[in-house]
């Protein structure tokens, strides 16, 4: 079912001319179908605060269950915004108060940008583990991406990342580990994932913390994974909800940062997301680069247009079949009261009666 247009967030109007369903407040109010509210905290920097609505309300809105969504983003004080992106989240993001007043069913947490290595340190790690330790208490299932499981493992789990010799970047290969686990179910046991991160919590960490892994890759490590009790902690390693440019953006962004001198090598291309005819074209825009900053000249614009018809998805349908999965368990869990976690006879500590 679609996502209600609860209120005036233009990612609703771009989804919509994208050609996804979106449903009007008024005409969800005559439809007699249960609402599932759905927590969005978006932790991501300014340049991706709109594109990770969207790539989340995607899914969300793709999962193809028996309810209308309401997804409510909201986010930290303690990230540093621009003018404008305050803007955009004071006028169409509810505040976590609110949020805690009203309850949830389920709640996603994205990634951030963070400054050092250490994320305990970080300006958002106190409001972040707030809304963490509310949400176990409060929330049917709490999905983590990337930097947020980091952050998780960490707090709840006592398991820190570890640098990795080089960032992990490209799409990757995975399988299906534990295809008994009905998070997994009917789903490809083989399928891509997009990872783009610098750090890793690596399997044996999973394991000795008592959680149970599903998806991972012999190149990219532990993509999926959940907490002891089966399903109250969700985590993912990958990007699944990233778009099929999502890569090109990264590697747009990263030229730029050659250019402009913040990195000092040439970046290299994304594992196994480029062909080889966009890999001679953006071979081909290097060298016309080096030679504009070798003369002092006019650096040549992005080919991204030449690019496009080159990237295929090799992931999405996956990642819509998972978290299908999800919210189909949470719909069949989680209470009517969205202020409780679950229904009366279920049981918190193996919610899934997976023992």
């Amino acid at each position: 079912m679609p996502i209600v247009s609860h209120n005036g967030l233009p990612t609703f109007s771009r989804l919509k001319q994208e050609g996804q369903q979106i449903l009007d407040p008024h005409l969800a109010l005559h439809q007699d179908i249960r609402e599932l509210h759905i927590g969005l905290l978006n932790m991501m920097p300014d340049a991706a605060l709109a594109a990770t609505e969207r790539q989340f309300f995607r899914l969300i809105g793709q999962s193809n269950q028996i309810a209308q969504f309401y997804v409510h983003p909201f986010t930290l004080d303690a990230l540093e915004r621009s003018p404008d992106a305050r803007l955009h989240i004071e006028r169409y993001y509810e505040p976590f108060e609110r949020i805690r007043e009203e309850g949830l069913d389920a709640l996603i947490i994205t990634g951030a940008n963070v400054t050092g290595s250490d994320l305990s340190a970080e300006p958002f790690w106190d409001p972040l583990m707030e809304v963490v330790d509310w949400a176990y208490e409060n929330v049917c299932s709490t999905l983590c991406s990337c930097l947020a499981t980091h952050a998780v493992l960490q707090f709840r789990y006592a398991q820190r990342r570890q640098p990795l010799p080089e960032k992990r970047w490209g799409v990757f290969p995975h399988r299906v580990v534990d295809r008994s686990h009905p998070l997994v179910a009917n789903v490809n046991t083989r399928f891509d994932v997009p990872h783009s991160r610098f750090n890793d919590i690596s399997h044996e960490q999973f394991v000795s913390a008592g959680l149970k892994v599903l998806v991972e890759s012999e190149a990219a490590g532990v993509h999926l994974a959940v907490s002891p009790d089966g399903f109250r902690q969700v985590f993912f390693q990958g990007h699944p909800e990233y778009d099929t440019i999502s890569l090109l953006k990264e590697y747009k962004r990263e030229v730029k940062g050659f250019t402009a001198g913040a990195r000092l090598d040439y970046p290299p291309f994304p594992e196994s997301y480029f062909g080889l005819q966009s890999r001679a074209i953006l071979n081909e825009h290097e060298s016309r680069i080096r030679a504009a900053l070798d003369r002092g000249c006019e650096l040549p614009v992005f080919p991204e247009s030449h690019l496009l018809a080159g990237l295929h998805n090799t992931w999405h349908d996956t990642a819509e079949g998972v978290l299908g999965n999800w919210m189909g368990l949470i719909y069949r869990l989680t209470n009517n009261d969205r202020k409780l976690a679950f229904m009366a006879g279920v049981n918190p500590g193996d919610p899934l009666d997976l023992e």
